[in-house]
C-alpha cells in the first residue's frame, strides 16, 4: 500500500520516457475519436441527453457537443460515448479497455483543474498501469474488467488533485467500495448498458472516490493488505505483487491495442488476415467454396454469433469478403446482418477455437484456409495482427483512423486541427483550449 499510494501521488511529477509518450498520444488520439464518433450513436446520444438534465456546475465539456457540466457528469457521458460501440482501444493482457475510462476522467478532471496537457498526458500513462494491473493482480480467477477502469480512472483523478500518498489510499479504499459491474452487460445488443458499465460507470465513481477524499472523507488505509481486503473478497489467491512490480519501469499502455477495424478486439486477427490474403490473391466472394478461421478459443467465445454486427466474426468475414474491406459504416449497419448475400456467404464460414492459439497476453492471431470453386487451396496466418502490442499502429496509421471517425462529426477542418492539438498535447498549457476544438 506505502509503495503504491507513493508512486501515485508522485508519479506526475516525472518525466516519462519518450516512447512512452509517443505511445500515449496514440491512445489518446483514438480515444478522442472514439468518443466523438461514439457521441452520434445510441450509447452517446442517451448519456448527453442524461447530463444535459443534471445542469451541472460549468467545469468540464462533453465532446461532440457545446454542453459544459460538472467533472463527474462529462466523464459519464464522454465514457459511454468512448464505448458507445467497438471502436475504442484495449489491453489486451488484461482484457481491460483503459482508455474509455481513464481518458474520459482525466480530460474532466484536468478541465476542471485548468491544468496542463502534459499533466493530463502523464495522467493517462499512470491510470493505464493501474487499470491494467488492479485486473492482472487478481488472477488467475477471471474479474470484471470494470474494476481495472474504476482504479485506473481513481488513481489518475487522485494524481491530478495532487493528493498525498495517504489520501490516495483513502481513494484507493473508496474505489474499493464501489467495485461493481456484471457480465450481463455483454448480452445488451444496442450497447448503451456496456458503455455505462465499461466507459461511463468507473470514470464517473473514479472521479466520486477522488473528489470525497479531497473533500474531506477519510478511510481505511489498507483497502489491499488488511483483512478483511479487496483481494479477500475477490481473488483470495490474487497475485499481489503484480500492483508494484516495475511499476515506473515498464509501462502497461506500451502493452495496450489499438484496433485497425472499428470492432471486437478477437476480430483485428482473422480480418487482418482475410485482407492479406484478398490483397495477395484477389479474392472475390463468388469464388470462395469455404473458409475456416481458427482463432484463440476464448476469444471466439466473445464474438462468435453475436446479435451486434460489429462484434461478430463469422458476419464481419462475410462483409470483408463481399466488399473487400470493412468499414465503420458497414460493421455497424444491422440491416447487412439480414443481407441475403451476407447470410449465404456465413453458411461457408466455419469459426475453429484452437486452444493452441490461446496466449496469456490475447494476442490477435488467426490461422485461415480458404477452399476456391475451382479446388485450390489457400492458408494464411498471423501470430500478432496490425494494432496488437507487438504489431502497433503508427502516428500515420492512427491519424488515418481518427480522421473517418472525426471528420463526419466535426467536419475535414477541425478534425485535422484537433489531431494536430492532441500530438501536440504538451503544448497545451490549458487543457480547456480544447473545447473549442471538439464541440459541436
Amino acid at each position: 500500500m506505502e509503495q503504491l499510494s507513493a508512486y501515485i501521488a508522485g508519479a506526475l511529477r516525472k518525466p516519462l520516457p519518450e516512447e512512452v509518450v509517443e505511445r500515449a498520444k496514440v491512445h489518446l488520439v483514438d480515444t478522442f475519436a472514439a468518443m466523438i464518433s461514439g457521441s452520434r450513436l445510441v450509447p452517446g446520444k442517451r448519456a448527453i441527453a442524461y447530463v444535459k438534465a443534471l445542469d451541472g456546475k460549468r467545469e468540464a465539456g462533453v465532446i461532440g457537443t457545446r454542453i459544459v457540466t460538472s467533472a463527474l457528469n462529462a466523464a459519464l457521458a464522454n465514457g459511454m460515448s468512448g464505448h458507445a460501440d467497438e471502436t475504442d482501444d484495449t489491453h489486451p493482457p488484461s482484457r481491460t479497455h483503459p482508455g474509455t475510462s481513464v481518458i474520459p476522467a482525466a480530460l474532466a478532471m484536468t478541465e476542471r483543474q485548468q491544468l496542463s496537457g502534459e499533466a493530463m498526458l502523464r495522467a493517462i500513462v499512470l491510470g493505464y498501469d493501474i487499470c491494467a494491473r488492479t485486473v492482472l493482480s487478481l488472477a488467475p480467477k477471471p474479474v470484471n474488467s470494470a474494476f481495472g477502469h474504476l482504479f485506473g480512472a481513481a488513481a489518475a483523478t487522485g494524481a491530478l488533485l495532487k493528493l498525498d500518498a495517504r489520501k490516495i489510499r483513502y481513494v484507493l479504499a473508496y474505489a474499493g467500495q464501489q467495485a461493481s459491474g456484471l457480465y450481463t452487460r455483454l448480452r445488451d445488443s444496442r450497447h448503451v448498458e456496456k458503455a455505462y458499465a465499461v466507459g461511463g460507470m468507473p470514470a464517473h465513481n473514479g472521479i466520486l472516490a477522488a473528489l470525497m477524499v479531497k473533500s474531506g472523507f477519510t478511510g481505511v488505509e489498507d483497502v489491499y493488505s488488511g483483512e478483511p481486503n479487496f483481494f479477500s473478497t475477490f481473488s483470495p489467491d490474487a497475485d499481489r505483487e503484480a500492483l508494484v512490480h516495475a511499476l515506473g519501469r515498464d509501462y502497461e499502455i506500451m502493452r495496450g491495442g489499438i484496433k485497425c477495424w472499428s470492432v471486437g478486439g478477437p476480430i483485428q486477427g482473422p480480418l487482418h488476415v482475410l485482407r492479406d490474403m484478398i490483397q495477395q490473391h484477389g479474392l472475390k466472394a463468388e469464388n470462395v467454396e469455404r473458409l475456416i478461421a481458427r482463432m484463440p478459443d476464448k476469444e471466439l467465445k466473445i464474438v462468435s454469433d453475436r446479435e451486434m454486427p460489429s462484434i461478430t466474426v463469422q458476419h464481419l468475414l462475410a462483409l470483408m469478403l463481399l466488399d473487400g474491406t470493412v468499414t465503420f459504416a458497414s460493421s455497424h449497419d444491422f440491416a447487412r446482418m439480414k443481407d441475403p448475400k451476407a447470410l449465404a456467404l456465413r453458411r461457408r464460414i466455419e469459426t475453429v477455437g484452437d486452444p493452441g492459439l490461446t496466449d496469456a497476453l490475447r494476442r490477435w492471431r488467426c490461422v485461415m484456409e480458404i477452399t476456391l470453386k475451382d479446388g485450390r487451396k489457400l492458408t494464411h496466418q498471423t501470430m500478432a495482427a496490425k494494432g496488437g502490442l507487438e504489431n502497433p499502429l503508427t502516428r500515420r496509421e492512427e491519424e488515418e483512423k481518427a480522421l473517418d471517425l472525426i471528420t463526419p462529426v466535426l467536419g475535414k477542418r477541425r478534425a485535422h486541427a484537433l489531431i494536430a492539438a492532441l500530438w501536440n498535447i504538451e503544448g497545451v498549457k490549458n487543457v480547456r483550449a480544447l473545447r473549442k476544438l471538439y464541440a459541436k
